[in-house]
């Protein structure tokens, strides 16, 4: 399966568009992939915002049902939900003013990833920002 998003927009993503990342799918299961990216996310210094139907507070922070009702600017939308529902997660992303979209390992929405680019953001598709953070 191929990887959207070259390597440059990877580490601009990661290190220049913002600290404010609302991670879609984040719940307190810690089995779950998302638990263990959101602390990475955290540890490389990224303020992790959990949105979930629950709408639990993980790590910290305070969760939201929807990335409508998080009351302040989010930078980058990471996106753990299956590839039939990121779609609709990324086109919030462009409603709520994220500047960047980031598709987890094997989510892939290819109409999603056009859309969420022509609309003007930075996206990253079926690859996992805890495996990148530290290459960088």
């Amino acid at each position: 399966m191929t990887s959207y998003g070259d390597d440059a927009t990877v580490r601009e993503i990661l290190t220049g568009t913002g600290e404010v990342w609302a991670v879609v799918g984040l719940s307190n299961n810690t089995a779950r992939a998302a638990y263990g990216v959101a602390r990475v996310l955290q540890r490389y210094g990224k303020r992790v915002v959990p949105v979930h139907p629950k709408a639990e507070t993980v790590l910290g922070e305070q969760g939201y049902a929807t990335l409508a009702e998080v009351p302040f600017p989010v930078d980058v939308v990471d996106v753990f939900v299956n590839s039939s529902l990121a779609g609709a997660v990324a086109d919030e992303a462009v409603a709520v003013g994220a500047k960047a979209v980031w598709f987890q390992l094997d989510v892939v929405d290819e109409a999603a990833y056009a859309r969420t680019t022509e609309a003007g953001l930075k996206m990253v598709m079926n690859r996992c920002p805890a495996i990148e953070i530290p290459l960088l």
